[in-house]
Formats: structure tokens, sequence, C-alpha cells
């Protein structure tokens, strides 16, 4: 409710200022005109006075304070767009706490059937936890916070992106105004990714000495050529001067149009990347991580977001030929290869930086949205990295579900070849618990909070096999498609080197696509290898019987279960995890409820 206070207040103070700008703008706007009109009577009445001079003089004095006038106004016009966003910002917000995320980006691109973990786990798509966190402004921010739901870190780097977030969290000022600026990115990976192409593509003007001559040439060439036309010859031989230029811009056209198919879209995208990173350059932080990556933009004479504003008018004025009337000045001065050159000037001096500037402005965003999440779940906690192999969680709960909804459990168990069996009534929460465990320990992995009051664990990989399908184009079933899965898992889990991450698998009913009883003994086999190979993870399962393993397992699988109490031919869950194998049944139930009729 604290919260919910918070965002709305914030909310109604945003839009006001807005609409008190917006009127400001708007009365501004006849003034402008009117100063305008009697600037304009002004000069007339100079010019039929005074001397020439005297106009002029006043002309360069209106014209210099009219454009002062202008910005100021703009300004206006600027800052109640920010204010808009920041109201935008917190309604968005408001939002996320009744559960609705629809306004963010789902990262549906990052969606691999092929990850260890992440469609299992729900991380990306529709009501996907990236959904739930994502804050990130630009195509690569986005990528950035796939990366880090999708890689397990370091311990080292996930202990200082622990510290950066918990920095960041109390932010809430300049989160939401790096936000703000944010809001108006139109960015594309794809026109990211051209523009690093053309960071490796060698130089062709700046490097020719005839073309550079060239280039300080043409305007000469051109006021002499109109001279002598003018002078000494008929204006139909001009064309003939034309012809020296027009044979450079021929020869050239090829690689000056990849120049700019490589760089064209960056123009916008590097503008507002600027003012990011701009915001990002004003701030002072204490934490190692964000002090880092600070730094990366101040590594020359100019600071990152001059430089890349400048690169962002470089492009500007090459995409001026997109203009009908680009030929007169590529004709009179060799425009495109002008702004060619200067781009080709700037790579030289900058190229080593830009990769780097990104690669910060990226992380910056990534753990931008892991500080936001946290500041809206206060009670989430920092995990705890231990040397040794065994799990330890209080209240794990599910991050996507409402805190006033959400069932926390409790879990202790090895990390090294061990088994959790637990098996439940349909809909007890069997699959649920498994997501909760997995995406948390998938948090702790990427450095971020996770839902618990406490979680110590060692460096894990999570694997998972929950919702297997068949693949048509691959002329396959759900059956051998979770097949292949568990062969990936076994593989995973049978491989792990020394000094490697343990494996930490969660597998939902397997070997669900055959008979009963080829089921429990593949199931009972595939159990005892991943012990023996020094496996551990959870497993839900609907086969009661495989709970005799825990007597033959030396303490290496452990029974727990979620009950379901049946009252008056109505089903109670309590979705709480309990030791034993589960003595609660609920299909017969369940199936009377939809009609089927049971002798």
């Amino acid at each position: 409710m604290v919260l919910q206070e918070f965002y709305t207040s914030r909310n109604t103070e945003f839009d006001e200022k807005a609409a008190t700008l917006k009127a400001k703008y708007i009365k501004f706007s006849a003034v402008r005109l009117v100063i305008f009109v009697i600037g304009a009577g002004v000069f007339v009445y100079i010019v039929s006075t005074f001397a020439w001079w005297v106009a002029v003089v006043y002309t360069a004095a209106f014209l210099m304070l009219f454009a002062r006038f202008v910005f100021w106004h703009l300004n206006i016009q600027k800052q109640q767009r920010h204010f808009e966003f920041l109201s935008a910002v917190n309604k968005n917000e408001l939002s996320a706490l009744k559960n609705d995320i629809s306004i963010f980006d789902d990262g549906n691109e990052f969606v691999d059937v092929d990850h260890p973990y992440s469609v299992d786990l729900d991380i990306f798509g529709a009501h996907s936890f990236f959904q739930y966190c994502n804050r990130t402004s630009t195509a690569i921010g986005k990528h950035c916070l796939a990366k880090y739901l999708k890689q397990a870190s370091e311990k080292t780097e996930i202990i200082l992106r622990n510290e950066a977030i918990k920095e960041l969290t109390p932010m809430f000022n300049w989160r939401q105004d790096f936000q703000a600026f944010g809001m108006s990115t139109d960015d594309d990976i794809q026109h990211v990714k051209a523009l690093k192409i053309w960071l490796k593509e060698p130089p062709f003007v700046k490097d020719n000495r005839w073309l550079t001559a060239a280039i300080y040439f043409a305007p000469f060439w051109m006021i002499i050529s109109i001279w002598i036309t003018v002078k000494f010859l008929p204006w139909m031989a001009f064309i003939l001067f034309l012809i020296p230029p027009a044979l450079v811009l021929k020869n050239t056209l090829e690689r000056v149009n990849k120049t700019h198919i490589q760089t064209t879209h960056a123009e916008k995208i590097l503008a507002f990347y600027a003012d990011l990173i701009h915001h990002i350059e004003q701030k002072e932080f204490f934490t190692e991580k964000l002090k880092t990556l600070k730094t990366a933009f101040f590594n020359n004479e100019k600071t990152a977001s001059a430089s890349i504003r400048r690169l962002s008018y470089i492009i500007r004025q090459l995409n001026v030929r997109y203009n009908a009337f680009a030929i007169l000045l590529n004709i009179s001065s060799l425009w495109d290869l002008h702004w060619v050159r200067s781009l080709e000037k700037w790579k030289i001096a900058q190229q080593d930086h830009l990769l780097d500037w990104f690669e910060s402005l990226q992380e910056f965003e990534a753990l931008i949205s892991f500080a936001t999440l946290h500041f809206n779940n206060p009670e989430w906690v920092f995990p705890k990295i231990s040397n040794e192999a065994f799990l330890k969680g209080t209240s794990v709960g599910h991050p996507l579900i409402l805190q006033n909804e959400r069932i926390s459990n409790d879990l202790e168990m090895p990390t090294k070849g061990h088994i959790k069996l637990v098996t439940g009534s349909n809909m007890a929460g069997k699959s649920t618990f498994l997501r909760t465990i997995g995406l948390n320990i998938v948090l702790t992995m990427s450095g971020a909070p996770v839902c618990a009051k406490k979680l110590e664990m060692p460096m894990l990989d999570v694997f998972t096999s929950m919702r297997t399908q068949d693949a048509l184009h691959e002329s396959t079933s759900s059956f051998y498609a979770e097949l292949k899965r568990l062969k990936f898992i076994i593989e995973a889990v049978e491989n792990k080197k020394s000094g490697e991450n343990d494996i930490f698998f969660l597998l939902d009913e397997i070997l669900k696509g055959t008979n009963s009883k080829d089921r429990h003994t593949g199931s009972k086999a595939l159990i005892r290898q991943l012990i023996k190979s020094k496996g551990a993870g959870i497993i839900a399962t609907h086969d009661l019987e495989l709970g005799a393993l825990e007597a033959e397992a030396n303490g290496n699988v452990e029974n727990l279960c979620i009950e379901v109490e049946v009252k008056n031919d109505e089903l109670f869950f309590d979705y709480k995890i309990k030791k034993g194998i589960s003595q609660s049944f609920n299909a017969t139930l369940l199936m009377k409820n939809m009609g089927i009729r049971i002798e």
C-alpha cells in the first residue's frame, strides 16, 4: 500500500507539472509570434529611415536575441515532455504493482527452446520474469538484461552486481529520470549491429590524397566555373565544368552508399544514447561496479556523450543526401564525401571506445531494472554464495505471484548427489514449487535479489525438463523430445569438470509419454544414475512408488509432498511442502466435477 501511494503521488505531481508547463508553452507561443511581428515591423522602419548598416546591425542583434528566446521556449516544451514521461513511468509502476506488466517488453525474441532453463522457468515471453523486471529503454539494454538472466555469472561479478543494485535502489529520482530520458528512444539492435560492422570497415576517403584534395578544391572549382561562365562563355558551357565533380561522385557512389546504409539509422539512436550517457556522467557513484562502468565514459579528452553527439551530428549531415536538393551540395562541394571523411576521422579517433560506451550503458540499464525490482519488493533479499555444496532457503516464494497471494516454502538440501522427490495431487503446486526454486537460483546467479527471507547456496547451473513438446518440423513425438532433453541434462551432470558450477536439475513428471510400467522402471534408473553421477535437484512426480527409493538411497533421496484436503467434495490447497509421500488424491473428484461419470 505504501508503494502504491508513493507512485500515485508522483504520478499526480508530474502530471500537474507537465500541465503547468504546457500552459506556459502555449502562452509564450503567442508572445513569440508577437515579438517576431514587431521585430519585422521595426526592421521595415529602420530600412526606410536609416542607413543600410543600421539595418544590418539591428537584424543581427534581433535574430540573436530572438534565437535565444526560441531556445528558451523550446526548452519549456522539452521539460513538459520529460514530466509527461516521468508521469508515465510512475503510472506503469502502479500497473505493475497490480500485476499488469503488459506495458513492458516481454523479451519474446529471446525465447530459446534449447536453453537449459529459460522456457520452463518463464524467463521470457508474455507474463514472464523478464517482462516483470524489464525497465530498459534501449535495444542493447534489453539484450544485456536477457544475457544476465540467461547466463550464470562468476561469483565476484555476482557480488559486484549485488552492491551496485543496493546503491541504485534508493536512487528512485535518478532512476526515473533515466527511464524518462529513455522513453523516447526508438532503436533496433540490427541498426546497432550495422554500426558495429561499419566500425570495422577500413576508410576509403580519409587516406586517399586525391579524394581529400578534391573535397577541399571542389568549392573553389565551382566558384571559378561560375565566374568563367558568366564572364567569357555561354551559360550552356557551365555543364562541362560539372563533369569532374560528377565523375568523382560516380566513382565513389557505391562505397558512399555502403557507409550510409551502415550508419544512417544510427543518427537518432546515438542522440538518445548520448542523453542517457550524459545522465550517468553527471552522477557520482560509490560502489566498484558502478564506478568502473562510469569510468568508461571518461577515457579521452571529450566525454562519451559529447563524442556520441558529434557522431550523430555527422551522420545527420550525411543523411541530407535524402533531400532532393542534395545534388546541388554534392556538385558544388562533394557533400557526401566530405561527411564520409568526417565519419572516418571520428571512427579512427573513437572506434576503440564506442563499443565500451555501449557496454557500460547497457549494463547500467540492466542494473537499473534489478534496482527497480528490489525497490518494488523491499522484502526480497540478496542471497549468500557459499563454498559449501548445500542449498538453504527460508520462505522462498515465486517472484511472479503477488505478495498477498504468494505461498512460500523452506528448502534445505545438498547440491551433490541428492534428489528431493516431490509427490502430490493434481494442481497441488508441485510444478510451481519447482519453478520457484529454479527461478530464485537463476536470480542468484544473475546478481539480482531473490524472493525469500534467506537464501544460501553454492554456484549452480540450472537445467530443467518440464514442458517438452513434440517437434513437428523434426517429426519427433513429445516422448522422444523429452528423452533428448533428459540426455542433455545427463550429459551436463556427467561431463561437469572440477571447478565448474554444480548442476541443479528440475524435472517434472519424467517419462510421462510412455506406459506406467516403463515410466516407473525408467524413472528409477534415471534417479539412480543421476545420484551416482553426483547430480542434485528436485523431481516432481505422480508415481508414488518411486518413494520407495528413499529407503535404499542412504540419504541421497528424500520424499517431500504437497497435500490437498478434500471436504464435502471440495478441494482445499495449502501449497506447503511437507516431508513424506503424498496421501491425498483428487483426480477422481476433478473428473467428476468436469462431468465424467465414474461408477
